[in-house]
């Protein structure tokens, strides 16, 4: 036997076989040499009994039956039968201890007249089951896909090439309008290849098909940041089957972008870590340092930011932070490697194509002579004075009410200016926030007349209306609001 084939032997082969040259080594010298064994008892320093049964089993066996004996596998004492039927009990559900499993087994050996096992053995024998095994039994399909069948880890071939898109609720207390806690989502619009964060979208509310969109166009379109140069139309966008992702809307946005919807597999997690390693990020990184963090076992704490300053400081991590530092999985920063050696992103041509796309938040209205009135704000343009009294279709962005874009049978005809606002940056929010502000303010103000009023003459003090049948208070029937939704 080579050296070469020896090294590929287990330690315990080599070690077998070494032990069986060295004692023919010694025992050549009694067989060739022919020199006594009490002799060579005292020459080698071995008992005179061991060379004897070195001998017996050379002339039984030859070279070979030299060779120590192979110890006897663990468990040998075992009944097979016994055996299978331990293995059967761990496999069961719902889950049987270690201890329990003993004192069956135990009673069935003593029944057939086997040797009875001990707890470590049945330990033992319970270690030696394949652990996807033992995840199927107990846990199910769902536990043991997820935790023993291969993931094709895959990553775009360059930037832009595939994004992926998901929400997830955050874990902070924010004010909402009227001032009360509230938990925000966010949405995010991550590139696969960079894992650089083209886009994305913090609210309040359930996820909807709009926010998706405004998240969707804040990453296409380019930034005023200058640190933040990711933009442009992906080739590809990777999406669960959430509603707002499968709309009818984002579909046709799809076809007219060019650009293909692909839906990961239900209930697959698998190919949604990357973006769910950046919601991780923000959780652990930012929101765990911010006033109003959810701490688990934490009782829940005072909200302190709003959504705007929220928004800010969110963009400020990722913009500063996340996209400036080394990714371990692509060994570079984010913002690296989307620019790469340089390259032109594929753009709409226009922001108001894009707009048209995403942007689906369509109200008509009427032109007036002074502008056109929308959240009692007034729009005015040089170009509408030949639509006056002609009903028009305006679109909008939530997020920056200064301005709408106004379409007449579908023709895009311009930009109206709210002139109040021309030069700040309004939301939707803000102005329905101050509108509640302000009616709370008149109502607190009737409520303070009201008492003057009551206190001087109780009987037109206010009171509660009644039931002509029962004589008791009726409550106020609900009215059941109902809104408008494109798809």
């Amino acid at each position: 036997m080579t050296g070469g084939s020896r090294s590929t032997q287990p330690d315990g082969a080599s070690a077998r076989e070494n032990t069986t040259v060295a004692r023919w080594t010694v025992l050549r010298q009694h067989v060739e040499d022919e020199i006594p064994l009490t002799q060579l008892a005292v020459q080698e320093g071995i008992g005179v009994r061991t060379l004897q049964r070195w001998l017996a089993a050379y002339r039984k066996g030859g070279i070979a039956g030299l060779s120590p004996a192979t110890p006897a596998p663990r468990g040998r004492r075992t009944h097979p039968e016994l055996r299978a039927l331990i293995e059967g009990l761990a496999l069961v559900t719902p889950r049987l201890s270690a201890a329990a499993i003993t004192r069956r087994a135990t009673a069935i050996a003593a029944g057939h007249g086997w040797l009875p096992v001990s707890y470590s053995t049945v330990r033992s024998i319970m270690a030696d089951l394949d652990q996807g095994m033992l995840t199927l039994a107990h846990q199910g399909p769902v536990a043991y896909r997820d935790n023993f069948e291969l993931v094709w880890r895959h990553r775009a071939k360059r930037a832009n090439a595939t994004w992926q898109a998901d929400h997830t609720q955050l874990d902070i207390l924010i004010q909402n309008t009227n001032g009360q806690p509230a938990r925000p989502w966010l949405t995010v619009i991550l590139d696969d290849y960079s894992r650089a964060v083209c886009g994305y979208m913090v609210f309040l509310g359930a996820p909807s098909a709009m926010n998706t969109a405004l998240a969707l166009r804040h990453g296409i379109w380019p930034k005023n940041d200058t640190e933040w140069p990711m933009c442009g139309i992906p080739d590809v966008l990777y999406v669960d089957h959430g509603t707002d992702f499968t709309s009818h809307r984002l579909a046709q946005t799809a076809k007219d972008l060019h650009f293909e919807i692909i839906y990961s597999t239900v209930a697959r997690p698998q190919g949604r870590g990357k973006i769910e390693r950046i919601f991780r990020t923000i959780t652990t990184e930012l929101l765990a340092e911010l006033p109003g963090y959810l701490a688990e076992g934490h009782r829940h704490p005072a909200p302190v930011l709003t959504l705007p300053e929220l928004d800010t400081v969110i963009a400020a991590f990722i913009g500063t932070t996340y996209h400036q530092r080394i990714h371990p999985e692509i060994n570079t920063t984010p913002h690296q490697a989307w620019i790469g050696n340089g390259w032109l992103p594929r753009l709409p041509d226009t922001v108001d194509d894009l707009n048209l796309l995403l942007l689906t938040v369509a109200t008509p209205r009427v032109v007036h002579r002074d502008g056109v009135h929308f959240q009692g704000l007034r729009y005015v343009s040089p170009l509408l004075a030949a639509y006056v009294k002609e009903p028009v279709v305006i679109r909008y962005d939530p997020r920056d009410i200064s301005e709408i874009k106004v379409f007449h049978h579908d023709q895009y005809i311009c930009t109206a200016v709210d002139p109040d606002h021309a030069s700040a940056t309004v939301s939707l929010k803000d102005i329905q926030t101050a509108r509640a502000t302000r009616r709370r303010q008149l109502r607190a103000q009737i409520n303070e007349r009201i008492a003057v009023v009551a206190d001087h003459s109780p009987q037109l003090r206010p009171t509660s209306p009644q039931s002509p049948a029962t004589g008791e208070p009726t409550r106020k029937k609900r009215k059941l609001r109902t809104y408008l939704e494109e798809d």
